[in-house]
C-alpha cells in the first residue's frame, strides 16, 4: 500500500511548543489536578461556557481543573500539526505547582485527538497517574494538514512516528468521510505497530470510553484493541471500556461515569 510522502525535515510551526491553560479550582488543599485536553476543533473547549457543566463535575468533586489548549487559539499553533507534547507536559506540571494542589496526582482527560495526545504523553511521562481517553485513537495519526504528511506530535524536538495516509483514503478523505480514510488507513498492520502508542508503559488507571457508530475515527473498534493490548501485557492496573451505541460528541454524556472511575 502506497502512502502519501512523509517528510521530517520542514520547519517547525509557527508558535511551536506554546500553550495556553486556565486553571479551575475547587475548595481546600491538596487537590488532585484533571487535566482537559480538546480534539480537533482547537482552541480552549474545556475553558468555555459549553463546558462548565462537565467542567464542575470535577471541582464539585475536589477536583482542581486544568483547561489546556494545545493548538488552535491566538497565542497557540494555528493548526494540530507537530505540537510538542513535552511542551504540553511542562504547562501541566507548572499548574501542579500551585499551593493548593497535589502535585503528586494529577488525571488527564481527552477527548478525540485529545485522548490520543492523552495516552501519548502518559505513556512517556510517569507522572500522570491516571488517563480518560474518549473516542480514542490507538496509535499516532497524521497531523490535520491539507498534505496530512507530518506528525500530529513531537517528542523531545522529533516527529512521533504516525500511521500514514495511503492513497487508498484520500477519496474518502475528499469527501469527509472520515471513518472511512481512518478505517483505510489502520489496514496497514505494520504502520499501526510502527505507530502504536506504548500504553502498557502507562503509571495508573485507564478508562476508554467509545462510539460504536463513531463518524469521525473506529474508537470502538480501537479502544478493544487497547483493551486487549493491555491484557496481553499483564497491564498491572485498573482499565475498563465504556461504549456507547451512538456516535462521536455523545460519549461526553458519561461523565459521572469518568469522575466515579
Amino acid at each position: 500500500m502506497t502512502a502519501l510522502s512523509c517528510s521530517s525535515d520542514s520547519e517547525m510551526p509557527e508558535r511551536y511548543g506554546k500553550v495556553s491553560s486556565e486553571l479551575f479550582l475547587s475548595e481546600g488543599i491538596k487537590q488532585p489536578l484533571v487535566v482537559g485536553l480538546g480534539g480537533s476543533e482547537g482552541g480552549n473547549a474545556w475553558a468555555s461556557d459549553r463546558w462548565k457543566t462537565a467542567r464542575e463535575k470535577f471541582t464539585s468533586n475536589g477536583y482542581a481543573f486544568l483547561a489546556l489548549e494545545y493548538f488552535g487559539g491566538p497565542t497557540t499553533p494555528e493548526a494540530l500539526d507537530r505540537i510538542s507534547i513535552d511542551s504540553v507536559f511542562k504547562a501541566i506540571k507548572e499548574a501542579a505547582m500551585h499551593p493548593q494542589i497535589d502535585a503528586e496526582w494529577i488525571a488527564i482527560v481527552g477527548g478525540s485527538k485529545g485522548a490520543e495526545l492523552a495516552l501519548l504523553m502518559a505513556s512517556h511521562y510517569s507522572d500522570i497517574d491516571c488517563v480518560v481517553a474518549m473516542v480514542p485513537g490507538y496509535a499516532s495519526f497524521p497531523a490535520l494538514t491539507m498534505g496530512a504528511n507530518t506528525s500530529s506530535w513531537t517528542y523531545q524536538n522529533k516527529e512521533v512516528t504516525f500511521v500514514p495516509m495511503p492513497w487508498a483514503a484520500v477519496p474518502d478523505a475528499i469527501a469527509h468521510d472520515l471513518r472511512g480514510a481512518f478505517t483505510t488507513m489502520i489496514e496497514d498492520s505494520a504502520a499501526v505497530e510502527a505507530a502504536r502508542i506504548r500504553i502498557a508503559n502507562i503509571q495508573g488507571p485507564i478508562l476508554f470510553v467509545s462510539a460504536r457508530e463513531d463518524e469521525m475515527w473506529p474508537s470502538s473498534e480501537m479502544s478493544d484493541d487497547m483493551m486487549a493490548y493491555l491484557k496481553a501485557h499483564q497491564f498491572p492496573f485498573a482499565y475498563a471500556h465504556i461504549t456507547d451505541p451512538g456516535g462521536h460528541v455523545e460519549v461526553f454524556d458519561y461523565f459521572d461515569d469518568v469522575v466515579k472511575f
